[in-house]
């Protein structure tokens, strides 16, 4: 642990936001410093009430450092005025466990494919007897952690919103997967939105590694602009199915999951690992919830939950690797997304949109292929099974990969999820 130049160490500190985040931001530094707490939500109900504090308070108190949730948008929240007038103290809970360790880390990032490629990493280092943690995004908040040693390696997911708040974090291992526009009604445009990733790399110091995608056009522009003084590894992700002869876990048929396993055999010959134990990490794989996830594969019916899935390319992945599909989408299109397989990928795609937006994606899906609108899921559901006959001799697949965010009607993308599951076994039961 560190203690020598701890700019958190005894200070006046302002923690902003008590979701999971906020609230072991404070566990983890109640001991150490004069901690006080802030929530939009006046009515939150937390064990620590006392240490809540009113906005009249806040403009009383001179604090040292603000630390704030992902969650928070300085830009529209209770505090932004506080916020912009006191920018320079702003800080996250990745530059209090910086401050505070300087175990190994590995910080991964990307618009699509970061849960998946930590959780994958992280399950490869603890079979081979690593001492990993996984947080951020994924796993427990970045401050919740107990034991670290010095053996101690941190697998972390970070959000473009995490990063764009940091000031001091610093990470050994950076990796960005992929850029496409996402996120844009909170960072404002897509240089922010890119700025915000490239913050991994730009905070880094010599004798650290990135990693980036070689063939992504955004990731591509910026590298050419800047100099970072990390080592830079460019993956490189064509001729894809050439490489995972080993490979037959059924998680890895799309392009994009392809590619979060160059990345990891790229980091994993850096850290030593084996590499018949780590291929045997990934087919014992079995994914993770609403991402990519085969929930039903049975006779002659596979179906997949992607509830995650709030963008066309995030869609796209697994819709060009697929033969033909009953691919049901809808939710709130992202501003400026663009569909962008050829009609001949397309030519067994059969799109199935339900929800308020479904005139938007009409719009932009009409002239690629066969599409069909709904008023709901469920509605959706149950023409598309009055389509199939689970014992017709070909392959049926039903992709759910809404290529949109979830809360026109829906808490979360998880909430969307459990949705879709609950609709299927109705329906598979009725078969």
């Amino acid at each position: 642990m560190k203690k020598l130049s701890n700019i958190f160490l005894g200070k006046k500190i302002l923690v902003y936001g008590l979701g999971k985040s906020g609230i072991s931001t404070y566990k983890f530094l109640k001991k150490s410093s004069d901690v006080y707490l802030f929530d939009d939500n006046h009515r939150i109900n937390f064990k620590y009430n006392q240490k809540i504090i009113s906005l009249k308070k806040i403009k009383k108190i001179n604090f040292d450092r603000i630390i704030i949730s992902p969650g928070i948008d300085i830009s529209n929240c209770k505090l932004s005025k506080f916020l912009n007038n006191n920018l320079l103290k702003i800080h996250t809970d990745l530059d209090v466990l910086f401050s505070f360790y300087d175990n190994k880390s590995i910080t991964i990032t990307g618009t699509n494919g970061k849960s998946t490629t930590a959780k994958i990493l992280h399950d490869a280092l603890t079979d081979q007897k690593r001492d990993s943690r996984l947080i951020g995004n994924i796993g427990n908040p970045v401050l919740a952690e107990k034991n670290i040693t010095k053996k101690t390696i941190f697998v972390i997911e970070a959000s473009s919103y995490q990063l764009d708040y940091s000031r001091i974090f610093r990470s050994k291992y950076a990796v960005i997967l992929n850029i496409t526009s996402d996120h844009i009604e909170r960072h404002k445009s897509l240089n922010n939105y890119v700025d915000a990733k490239f913050k991994l790399l730009k905070s880094q110091n010599r004798g650290s590694f990135a990693y980036i995608k070689k063939d992504d056009e955004l990731i591509t522009k910026k590298i050419k602009k800047n100099k970072y003084k990390a080592k830079i590894y460019k993956v490189q992700t064509s001729n894809l199915n050439k490489k995972f002869d080993k490979i037959y876990n059924k998680y890895f048929i799309s392009d994009g999951n392809k590619e979060n396993l160059l990345f990891i055999f790229e980091i994993a010959s850096k850290l030593k690992l084996n590499k018949k134990k780590l291929i045997r990490s990934i087919n014992r794989f079995k994914g993770l919830d609403y991402r990519q996830q085969i929930i039903f594969d049975k006779k002659n019916l596979t179906i997949i939950n992607d509830s995650k899935s709030t963008s066309f390319a995030s869609s796209e992945s697994v819709l060009k690797n697929l033969n033909g599909a009953y691919w049901i989408l809808g939710g709130i299109p992202k501003k400026g997304d663009k569909f962008k397989l050829s009609k001949t990928k397309c030519k067994n795609l059969k799109a199935f949109i339900f929800g308020s937006h479904s005139k938007k994606f009409l719009e932009i899906l009409k002239n690629k292929l066969k599409v069909k609108s709904f008023k709901n899921m469920e509605e959706t559901l149950k023409v598309i099974f009055s389509e199939i006959t689970i014992q017709k001799s070909e392959k049926n697949i039903i992709f759910f990969s809404p290529a949109g965010a979830s809360f026109d009607s829906f808490r979360n993308f998880e909430d969307r999820g459990n949705y879709f599951n609950q609709l299927v076994k109705k329906y598979i039961n009725a078969k």
